[in-house]
């Protein structure tokens, strides 16, 4: 669904894996500013789902647009032009152990092209203040909480300010009060004009957030409620 309203959209996608078909006939999009849920069993195919939206996998039929690159055509060297203009959330936070959380941010910054000092110490300064990390930034990961940990992977990905951010199960190792807190970052960074995609196992979470979901099921991707309204009577089943 072609739009210049979309940050990214797939239109007959069918995506392969190993030489092996994972998704098929794949109609998606993504609006600016929107949220958005993915769900589906594990090895539905939503990690090869995003592996497409960052490059790592190339649409291997139909036609589809990332944040203005054509993933159905995309080279190679230009995986690290399409990536500066995503942010990717893990479930793991992946934060380097043996560096702070500004030097946690300054390394990401330096790899994609920041040389400015100045530049990089505001901006990690506004990243971290949009997160609600204020003054946290000379603290080691091992002395956060997992959820300032979670806070702090947030903010590595608004770093380059992106145009949309994937999150791939950003709550899974979160109690359900910080998941809460998570949440609400999330959601706000949404209405702030950054579109999300979050994949997730979590139903109480979408229950108290609820949003448009799109389902990968039956090697396709469909949309559960595109009225944006959860419907808790809804047959999601997860494994």
């Amino acid at each position: 669904m072609e739009s210049t309203d979309n940050i990214f959209w797939i239109t007959n996608g069918e995506i392969n894996q190993g030489g092996v078909t994972v998704l098929a006939d794949v109609n998606i999009h993504l609006r600016k500013g929107e949220f958005v849920y993915l769900i589906g069993k594990t090895g539905a195919g939503k990690s090869s789902l995003l592996k497409t939206l960052y490059g790592e996998l190339i649409l291997a039929k139909g036609e589809g647009e990332v944040a203005g690159f054509k993933i159905h055509d995309l080279k190679r060297k230009d995986v690290p032009f399409l990536r500066r203009n995503l942010g990717i959330v893990f479930q793991d936070f992946q934060l380097l152990s043996d560096r702070n959380v500004n030097e946690n941010l300054y390394f990401v910054m330096r790899s994609t092209g920041w040389n400015n000092k100045a530049e990089i110490t505001k901006q990690a300064e506004d990243v971290l203040r949009l997160v609600g990390l204020d003054h946290q930034g000379t603290k080691m990961p091992h002395q956060l909480s997992g959820g300032e940990q979670q806070r702090v992977s947030i903010a590595r990905a608004l770093v380059n300010n992106p145009k949309f951010i994937l999150a791939d199960e950003p709550t899974g190792n979160l109690d359900p009060e910080t998941s809460r807190e998570i949440m609400a970052v999330l959601m706000a960074i949404a209405k702030e004009g950054t579109s999300v995609l979050m994949a997730t196992h979590d139903m109480s979470i979408m229950e108290q957030f609820p949003s448009r979901t799109m389902k990968v099921e039956n090697k396709t991707v469909v949309e559960l409620n595109p009225m944006n309204v959860f419907n808790p009577f809804e047959q999601v089943k997860f494994e």
